[in-house]
């Protein structure tokens, strides 16, 4: 089933043997003394190796800090890039009782073959070579069992294990941690739902449709779930081992994979978010079979449209188009941005490309300055930027692989051009107008509503009016914050001096005291992090 993530369900004694155990892999790989500031993280392979032992869940968020290039130097981006989703591979007999459970029906009811040896076997599922009663090859991919109660444990004690690295480190606030892992989370969720893969492919195949050198295998429904999906087999050899032996077909599947790429962004705002190698199949006739389609993105028509004055502003080297562009692509919370500083680092961005040989430019590398241009100057960049920028990263890399020899943009300016022609067509500029026009008689109809509205409220002295019961409750929220701000710094001072000894070279009963001065104070800080959050959400539901 979907696994359904939310922290606050799990309470805290739960996740606590879990959280004690993360914080035990934390200190053995030297994590500790990063609370002392950047200047003491981790080497980089020591934060691939935690991420690696803690599992499943650690894998996956190490992935997506990978995709952090605003936030995090390169090399240790270098290095979570390493990291791959295969495991072991589950007994056949899990695999049987899950399709079983999920399909109500016995296996072979279902399928008249089924090959019990799997063809790949990552975090979330593993995928099976099968053969339905009417001859069709099926590929059937299978989630691991008791993914939801994993995970949920997992993302809940990384929330608590989050709001104390942020209680002791103030600098590393500057990563948003907290948001990166509630976004974790809603991807998760989003992963682990096969109903949300399908509906993926539906809308893939629906899209390029028209793309003639490509072939999308189609969902079996009637074999599917939430937790198993079935899709037609795609009986390709994977484009870079294909590479090898036929580079003169590179050309054309370059084409292919640029237009595919880009009339999915523009023309319906979806994108593969993972066009790797091991996702892309040529098949015996030469088509592109393009696979996995767990991890995709979406955009907005107003996200798109300021997508495409912010290339257009990119590749004429307009920095002031370029900043509104960006701008407009972020999230709320971003008005109070130092735009000046930020059209600077901008300039700098741009005249760095136009510099550069054009043909070595890279709309991936392009996207992630901008990202770290924001990120210094207080923007929230959007998660789907992130993702989009990951897709271009990761699609430059495979194209150089497939033939660097090859002119990536002048297939991007190729394909650029048709979409913009067509963005332009009569019948577009017909179907904007039609919907400017209902948006303007609704904005002209509510106009009046709306103003007697305003007018009533200023009228009865509503607007920014302070009621007295705030004024008396004032006082008990200072004294309450003061207790807090008291256990809080015993809690920071058990939780620095037990890493000091935890990481000091006497071991033994000083490093057992260590660990238990560290899972104390951890404890207060949690206790006090809760009472904050209850007083907020009354807060706001008073004002509700």
């Amino acid at each position: 089933m979907a696994v359904s993530i939310n922290p606050e369900k799990t309470s805290f004694f739960r996740a606590a043997p879990r959280l004690l155990q993360i914080l035990r892999v934390l200190a053995r790989h030297k994590f500790l003394g990063a609370l002392r500031g950047k200047g003491h993280w981790p080497p980089p392979h020591e934060v691939r190796e935690t991420f690696e032992e803690l599992g499943l869940t650690f894998l996956k968020f190490g992935q997506v800090l990978a995709m952090r290039r605003d936030l995090l130097p390169g090399a240790y981006i270098a290095e979570l890039e390493l990291l791959h989703d295969q495991l072991p591979a589950l007994g056949f007999g899990s695999i049987r009782t899950t399709i079983e459970n999920e399909l109500g029906a016995p296996l072979m009811t279902v399928f008249a073959s089924f090959n019990e040896t799997p063809i790949a076997a990552a975090t979330i599922a593993q995928v099976h070579e099968a053969t339905l009663h009417d001859g069709r090859r099926v590929a059937v991919k299978v989630q691991r069992p008791d993914l939801e109660e994993m995970i949920a444990t997992d993302v809940a004690a990384l929330t608590y294990l989050v709001a104390l690295v942020e209680s002791f480190s103030p600098p590393l606030r500057a990563l948003d941690l907290p948001v990166l892992v509630s976004e974790f989370a809603k991807s998760l969720t989003r992963e682990t739902d096969f109903y949300h893969e399908a509906r993926s492919i539906i809308l893939f195949r629906t899209a390029l449709a028209d793309v003639p050198d490509l072939w999308i295998p189609d969902v079996v429904a009637e074999c599917s779930s939430e937790s198993v999906l079935t899709m037609e087999f795609s009986a390709g050899e994977r484009v870079d081992l294909y590479a090898k032996n036929h580079p003169e077909a590179m050309p054309k599947a370059i084409k292919t994979l640029v237009r595919l790429t880009l009339q999915t962004i523009f023309e319906e705002g979806l994108f593969h978010a993972d066009p790797h190698p091991g996702n892309v199949l040529v098949l015996p006739d030469g088509r592109l079979s393009l696979l996995d389609f767990g991890m995709t993105g979406e955009l907005d028509e107003s996200m798109r449209e300021s997508l495409t004055h912010l290339l257009e502003a990119v590749v004429k080297g307009d920095a002031r188009g370029a900043t509104e562009a960006y701008l407009e692509m972020a999230p709320k919370g971003s008005e109070k941005v130092n735009r000046a500083a930020l059209l600077l680092d901008i300039k700098a961005v741009l005249y760095d490309i136009h510099r550069s040989d054009l043909a070595q430019v890279s709309i991936g590398d392009s996207f992630d300055s901008l990202l770290r241009a924001g990120s210094r100057h207080g923007v929230h960049n959007p998660g789907e930027f992130f993702l989009l920028t990951r897709t271009f990263v990761i699609l430059e890399a495979m194209i150089r692989q497939l033939d660097p020899e090859h002119d990536y943009l002048e297939a991007f300016r190729e394909e650029i051009s048709r979409l913009t022609k067509l963005h332009f067509s009569l019948d577009r500029v017909k179907e904007k107008t039609t919907k400017l026009g209902r948006e303007m008689e609704r904005l002209i109809s509510d106009a009046p509503s709306d103003l007697r509205q305003i007018l009533r409220r200023f009228a009865e002295g509503n607007l920014g009016r302070l009621q007295a019961p705030a004024v008396e409750a004032l006082g008990g929220r200072v004294s309450r914050n003061l207790e807090r701000l008291t256990t809080a710094i015993a809690a920071a001072g058990l939780v620095i001096g037990g890493a000091m000894m935890v990481e000091g070279p006497l071991g033994g009963w000083y490093h057992n005291l260590g660990e238990i001065m560290v899972a104390s104070g951890i404890i207060a800080m949690i206790f006090v992090g809760f009472g904050i959050l209850r007083t907020d959400r009354g807060r706001g539901t008073g004002r509700r």
